[in-house]
């Protein structure tokens, strides 16, 4: 199969779909591959490394999605690529379409087929090629988090962890998954004091085992998401319903009524966010306030740390893209259930079930196109 790696254009992406070891891995299976010059530059992966690993150059975007039949990136694809997609061919890359009719009728109309890493299932539950990602972002959420609560980028001037004599953030995390599992992390380790919230109890006896009093564990409901969220110095929302929409957990009024100064970062904005005040930002625009509140909202936050995130993200997704280059992404997804839940749009029809139902879209089973 030939497969094509382009060069992502989002607001500063510096991601690559694969990297040269990934390339090789594809070429000894007897593939040929051809990468955008210069896809992986900003992250130190060379042009050089990647004919060493037996690629072939394709000197911009257009001659990359002309030579694919299996189309690899990592971001969503923009109008401009949207464009480029032809019928049938296999586009295998991050779409998050429940919040996003724009790129989601794009897709139906291109009759492309599109496999989305983050609703590939594994075999012993949870989304295996969204977790690497999604770790990237909980830490990160910390980060961005205790950055944000500096006076000088619009927050109340607290230190995240305090100093001996003065109290320490407050910091409440909605979610217990591998977001809120990582954000977790890095607060305690940081020195705050942490809230997390779950509607599963099993979740919040695992974190209480292991970080014991150094955390408060609170089963999620509304008023207990609304007495933490007001008392709370920095928010992180992780919430996610596989393939759907984020539902907002916190109300305009909540944030209207938290301190000012406050600053949310919103973890799940690639599924439309658990804020009712959140938008999409940027690298380049990251936040904006709302009744004196920081929202700290990029769609893409672990492409700040892209080396890293790249060679995450290749560990988990190399493995499918070979099952779907060497079988082609019928037999593939025939032979794997778990990789048959990544199908999200094929041959202009909609076929993960929650997408559908968001968007309004008749829900076609990935089984009867198979």
């Amino acid at each position: 199969m030939r497969i094509a790696v382009p060069k992502e254009i989002k607001n500063h992406e510096y991601r690559v779909g694969l990297t040269p070891a990934s390339v090789r891995e594809l070429v000894a299976h007897g593939h040929e591959v051809w990468v955008q010059a210069g896809a992986g530059a900003a992250i130190g992966l060379t042009d050089a490394q990647y004919l060493a690993a037996g690629a072939k150059l394709a000197a911009d975007a257009g001659e990359a999605f002309q030579r694919g039949e299996m189309i690899v990136k990592v971001k969503e694809p923009q109008a401009s690529e949207i464009a480029m997609l032809r019928e049938g061919q296999l586009l295998y890359t991050y779409l998050h379409l429940a919040p996003d009719p724009e790129q989601t009728a794009g897709l139906v109309k291109s009759g492309a087929v599109c496999v989305a890493y983050e609703t590939v299932t594994g075999p012993g539950g949870g989304l295996p090629l969204l977790a690497p990602m999604s770790e990237v972002a909980g830490r990160m959420s910390v980060q961005a988090g205790a950055a944000h609560l500096e006076k000088s980028k619009g927050g109340m001037g607290v230190l995240l962890g305090g100093v001996p004599g003065v109290a320490p953030a407050q910091v409440v995390i909605l979610g217990a998954g591998v977001v809120g599992t990582h954000a977790l992390q890095m607060a305690v380790g940081m020195g705050a004091q942490v809230t997390v919230l779950d509607k599963n109890v099993d979740r919040l006896r695992h974190l209480d085992l292991i970080f014991g009093n150094r955390i408060t564990t609170l089963f999620s409901t509304a008023q207990s998401v609304e007495e933490a969220v007001l008392a709370a110095d920095l928010v992180i929302g992780g919430v996610l319903i596989p393939g759907a929409a984020a539902p907002k957990l916190v109300t305009r009024d909540m944030v209207a009524r938290m301190r000012k100064g406050a600053v949310v970062v919103d973890v799940a904005i690639d599924q439309g966010g658990c804020f009712e005040t959140s938008h999409a930002t940027t690298h380049a625009e990251p936040t904006y306030l709302v009744d004196g509140v920081v929202h700290y909202c990029v769609a893409n936050m672990p492409g700040a740390v892209a080396r890293t995130s790249t060679f995450a993200l290749n560990n988990a997704t190399i493995g499918h893209a070979l099952a779907l280059a060497d079988k082609g992404w019928k037999r593939a997804l025939a032979d794997n259930p778990h990789l048959r839940a990544g199908l999200n749009v094929a041959h202009g029809q909609v076929t993960c079930e929650p997408v559908a139902r968001d968007l309004g879209y008749d829900w076609v089973p990935a089984e009867s196109l198979l």
